[in-house]
């Protein structure tokens, strides 16, 4: 749909596609370290800051817990975090990095550098300019669906 009277439709047309044919990219990368790429979304997450709850995960990677809950329990299985219960408040759940969790970032982040070299060979220096536009889209589209 690349017509006048639909500009957010075709931008989200491309949005879409473009998202996809970089997330083959990357998952290429990924499989083989054995991760998804969501997998790789929570753990670069927890890499940051440990200790996350399952709420604030899912708030970052806009994430609900139907979707959230299956991957942690994938991740948990692989030994890659645990997910503790609250003392005070058993509802809440933190979700803490495994040692093999850790040690993976250090594969990761030098898999995924290769293919980063790779990426702005190929596509130049257009995502340096790209990136904060979609990041102050992301931000607006934070805002509306509230």
């Amino acid at each position: 749909m690349n017509t006048p009277e639909f500009p957010f439709l075709h931008l989200s047309q491309l949005l879409y596609t473009s998202s996809r044919l970089m997330i083959q990219r990357i998952q290429v990368t990924l499989n083989e370290l054995g991760l998804t790429y969501l997998q790789f979304l929570v753990l670069s997450n927890l890499w940051e800051e440990d200790g996350l709850k399952v709420h604030e995960l899912g708030t970052k990677l806009s994430l609900d817990s139907g979707t959230l809950t299956p991957l942690l329990k994938k991740l948990e299985s692989q030994n890659l975090l645990k997910r503790k219960r609250g003392e005070e408040d058993e509802r809440t759940v933190s979700i803490h990095l495994t040692y093999p969790g850790k040690s993976l970032q250090g594969k990761t982040l030098a898999a995924l550098q290769v293919l980063e070299d790779h990426l702005a060979s190929d596509l130049g220096k257009s995502t340096e300019k790209l990136t904060p536009q979609l990041e102050g889209l992301l931000e607006n589209l934070k805002t509306l669906k509230k």
